[in-house]
């Protein structure tokens, strides 16, 4: 059924303004109707063609995961690294792994699951130490009485962790722990 309106609209696929009479009208003419529809055609067939080009790609790695026993070459497939890498995990210890034979390194599947949970964290918790005026020096009195720069005494006490506190303007560090390292 034809319709008396005329309405100014863009080819979709040449981008030139035409007239359309309809209001679902897409494309200017004939010629760029079936380029747009070959187009379309085109883009198809490359996205499936990449699909399947993925589905490849991904199932070494599927099948990588439902082995129980990993070899090196198959373990640093399946957590992206090299080959050296994952000699070093298992020099390290960080992967157990069997050497069967000479040439044949073995690894289980739930080495590699266990390597990425998290290890809990040992929560230390320091007590307040207390030290008297009497058997502790302030930080000026170990410089004096030793003859030892302040960069030196801080990378010293750093060093052997000595403990220290600070009492006000000054900090204390035990006398017997001076004592015993700096004579």
């Amino acid at each position: 059924m034809s319709s008396n309106i005329k309405i100014q609209r863009i080819c979709q696929h040449c981008s030139k303004e035409f007239t359309a009479r309809t209001t679902v009208t897409k494309y200017c003419n004939d010629y760029c109707s079936k380029r747009a529809y070959k187009a379309r055609l085109r883009s198809g067939k490359i996205e499936g063609s990449n699909k399947e080009t993925e589905r490849i790609k991904k199932k070494p790695i599927e099948e990588l995961k439902a082995k129980e026993f990993l070899t090196v070459r198959d373990v640093s497939k399946l957590l992206n690294c090299s080959i050296r890498t994952t000699y070093r995990l298992i020099a390290q210890g960080h992967i157990r792994a069997v050497n069967l034979l000479q040439r044949k390194t073995l690894i289980r599947r739930s080495e590699i699951d266990t390597l990425f949970e998290l290890p809990t964290p040992e929560s230390e918790t320091k007590q307040p130490i207390t030290m008297e005026a009497s058997e502790s020096y302030t930080l000026a009195e170990v410089q004096e009485k030793y003859g030892i720069s302040e960069r030196a005494l801080h990378d010293f006490i750093r060093r052997k962790n000595i403990p220290r506190t600070k009492q006000g303007w000054y900090t204390h560090v035990p006398k017997v722990l001076i004592d015993q390292l700096l004579s």
